[in-house]
């Protein structure tokens, strides 16, 4: 029997249980509704969603491996805590990668690019929603790695900025970090349209390492965990 292809839907694409919960549990630590140290209960998490503990625990095992969670004997998973040299740290590894991944995809970006990054400027200047800022400001970021043709590289860098994501939100917040930001981002994608990977690379550089020492500056005692 002939089938119309035109309304499958590919539900390999689809998003699984885990991958639920990941997100939901993930943006609960960016927005500060898990704090650092706190448990998480994987029989709580498993009612709210009507699942059994074992998506739960997929999703918190790739949590394990972003960082944003550990186990611990007799407590079980909780929200990792950052010191500031570690966080400093991890800043450091962002800027890095950054830098090296937009080095790599100046000489191949093209028309549209430069039209997708500016579309994103703009939004992320206009946003009042911090949740979205963080959002488009990945957008803006991956989209200038995308024509590096560096899969691997860019996964990684997101993977960086996950583990950051709940101390920009408050970098952007307590710091006018949301100006410095936008006017930062047109200078790199300037860079970018006049060809210039070193001068890109070394203002991405810049950016990011401004942006931790904004934070750590403004940065509330009881969000950091001294080890």
């Amino acid at each position: 029997m002939p089938f119309n292809t035109a309304q499958a839907t590919d539900l390999g694409k689809a998003p699984t249980a885990s991958d639920v919960i990941l997100k939901f549990i993930r943006d609960s630590i960016a927005d500060g509704s898990l704090d650092e140290g706190e448990p998480i209960r994987q029989d709580d998490v498993a009612r709210l969603f009507n699942v059994s503990k074992i998506p739960v625990r997929e999703a918190l095992k790739r949590l394990e491996a972003e960082g944003l969670v550990e186990f611990h004997r007799n407590k079980g998973a909780i929200v990792t805590s950052v010191s500031e040299p570690e966080i400093a740290q991890i800043f450091e590894v962002r800027a890095i990668l950054e830098s090296n991944a937009i080095k790599l995809s100046v000489p191949h970006m093209t028309v549209e690019t430069f039209e997708k990054a500016l579309a994103y400027c703009d939004a992320f200047a206009k946003e009042t929603d911090v949740a979205r800022w963080s959002e488009l400001n990945w957008r803006f970021h991956s989209c200038l790695y995308e024509d590096a043709q560096r899969p691997f590289l860019v996964n990684t860098i997101r993977s960086v900025n996950d583990r950051l994501e709940r101390y920009l939100r408050v970098q952007l917040t307590l710091s006018q970090g949301q100006q410095t930001a936008d006017r930062e981002h047109r200078q790199i994608l300037d860079a970018c349209r006049d060809r210039d990977e070193e001068k890109a690379a070394d203002l991405l550089y810049a950016h990011i390492m401004n942006a931790c020492k904004s934070l750590l500056k403004h940065l509330p005692a009881k969000k950091v965990a001294d080890r």
